[in-house]
């Protein structure tokens, strides 16, 4: 005979890169808050355990942690191998690592620019690429890119940094069609400003003039960006792929 009690549902196993901080960590703490299993990550292992632990004690969910440069083919592999031993399988993949730099075309350094696409571009890349896998064992397998408004509307000192979240959005259309027979849904978010690190050093007048640029007259918080995020991962959007998820406010109208 069927039993009367429900079958215990078997939580979702989802990795957020860059979330020791920031929209990553929002986001992290968003999917704990709605069950998941979460793995933190960060470039260093300190910076993804304290995060790991301060999220358990401050939700009680089951976390884990892994690190590494995702500019590096290595350390992401060797990232995705650690998963797989502790979890086998992924169902859910935020790629948020990301960097940002700002400079007038031509006054912008070549380390700077080289770095801005291995890590924006070329490490969003990697990351799926040796997640790829582990998303084919997952159970209803999602994806979702963090990009930037500045990918799709531009702004001046943003070419570089519009460039690389750019090709953020390349890569989640065209993996949406690859991946869509695997039943692997692939989605992005463009925010617009957002209250983090990157506008800590924007005075009172830059503040001021974005929240201007901005319908809704104020700017972002993380966990604005992190409830997109969460919808775009869960099965509310299970018929959603390849689309880009403006989180803006209105900047672009």
């Amino acid at each position: 005979m069927p039993s009367s009690a429900a079958e215990p549902v078997e939580a979702r196993v989802s990795l957020v890169t860059g979330s020791s901080r920031g929209i990553g960590n929002a986001v992290a703490r968003r999917l704990a808050l709605g069950g998941h299993t979460v793995v933190l990550h960060g470039r260093t292992y300190e910076s993804a355990a304290a995060a790991a632990s301060a999220l358990t004690r401050d939700t009680g969910a089951k976390t884990d942690a892994v690190h590494g440069d995702v500019a590096d083919p290595a350390a992401v592999a060797d990232m995705m191998r650690e998963i797989h031993r502790r979890h086998r399988r992924l169902d859910s993949l935020v790629v948020n690592a990301g960097i940002h730099a700002a400079a007038m075309i031509g006054m912008m350094g070549s380390e700077t620019v080289e770095r801005l696409f291995q890590v924006n571009a070329i490490g969003a890349t990697h990351t799926l690429q040796s997640a790829a896998s582990l998303l084919r064992r997952g159970v209803a397998p999602a994806v979702v890119f963090l990009s930037s408004v500045m990918a799709t509307r531009g702004s001046t000192g943003q070419a570089v940094y519009g460039a690389t979240k750019a090709a953020v959005l390349g890569l989640t259309r065209s993996a949406a069609k690859e991946l869509g027979p695997a039943g692997i849904r692939v989605n992005a978010v463009a925010p617009g400003f957002v209250e983090t690190d990157m506008l800590a050093s924007l005075d009172e007048d830059g503040r001021a003039e974005r929240v201007r640029a901005t319908p809704l007259g104020r700017l972002a918080e993380p966990g604005d960006i992190a409830a997109a995020v969460a919808f775009l991962l869960s099965g509310d959007a299970g018929f959603i792929t390849g689309q880009v998820l403006g989180v803006d406010g209105g900047v672009i109208l």
